[in-house]
Formats: C-alpha cells, structure tokens, sequence
C-alpha cells in the first residue's frame, strides 16, 4: 500500500521546478574578485593618473558631486582612501553582478572583458548623466585609459579559476 503524504505537507509544484539557489559561497567568490578587480583598477589608474593620461578618477567626481559635504569634511590626506574604498566597494557589487550572471555566459572567455566594456558603458550613458557630472571632453588617450582599466576589471573578474569551483557547490 501506497502512502500519500497530505496536500498541505506536499511541495509545491513551483518549488520542484525552480532551479537550485546559487551557492552563497559562490556569490562571496563573485563578490571577492569585483574587489580585486576594482583593486587591480586602481593600480592602473594611480599609474595613468600619474602620467597625466587620466585628470581626475571617475569614483572621485562621483564622490564630489554625489556627497559634496562628506568630501569636504573629509581631512585632505584621507579622502584618496575614501575614494578607494568606495570604488572597491562599487567593484565588489559588480563582482557579484558577474556572479549572477548565467554559468554557460560567465565560462566564455570574452565574458569578463566584455562585462568590463559594459560596466564602462554603463556609468558613461547613465549613471554619468544621472549624477549630472559635467560632460567634458575627455580626450582619446583619457577615454582609452578608462577603457583599459574597464578592461582589466572584466579580465580579473572573469578569468579567476573561481567560476569553475562555483559550479562544483552546485552539485
């Protein structure tokens, strides 16, 4: 004889077909390479910066135009580090943007940089004018410069060996 559970102790039938949560361990791992890639980011910069290919850091004018009090009250000598921890900050929640990502479009190999390229186009066409930062013109070798350091994100977030692990939890 059969036994058949009461409908009210049954799953559902949404939950038998939803696929499985994504580890969160695998979205710590997606979080963690957003911050070593914002970090690697920022190494670029402090280097294109220094050779006057790059005026000022886009995190920077976020900050100036976004939270023009809290910069102000901010001791000259520490806000690079505030700028710093912002933008690692930004790079952690794109990181997991990336880990959200399907499995079959975060294993190709053009996933990280083309997701870098977005990630630029994003805040040029958005989040840019949104924040009514001024539209200079910046020039060839500036927007090349940002596009680099966009790229060397995407490289970072999208070649760690990680994505290959995060698929193992699944299982």
């Amino acid at each position: 004889m059969t036994q058949t559970l009461p409908s009210h102790t049954r799953p559902s039938a949404d939950l038998r077909e939803r696929p499985p949560a994504r580890p969160r361990r695998s979205l710590t791992r997606a979080c963690a390479r957003g911050a070593i890639g914002a970090m690697a980011m920022s190494g670029l910069r402090q280097f294109t910066t220094a050779m006057g290919l790059v005026k000022k850091v886009p995190p920077e004018a976020v900050l100036e135009r976004a939270a023009p009090r809290m910069i102000r009250r901010m001791p000259a000598g520490r806000r690079p580090a505030m700028v710093e921890l912002v933008h690692w900050g930004y790079g952690t929640f794109g990181g997991l943007l990336f880990g959200l990502l399907p499995s079959g479009v975060r294993r190709r190999p053009w996933a990280g940089p083309a997701y870098g390229l977005a990630f630029w186009a994003v805040f040029e066409t958005t989040i840019a004018p949104a924040l009514g930062l001024p539209r200079r013109s910046p020039t060839t070798a500036e927007r090349l410069a940002l596009l680099t350091d966009h790229l060397l994100y995407g490289t970072v977030v999208g070649a760690s060996p990680w994505p290959h692990q995060d698929e193992r939890d699944r299982s």
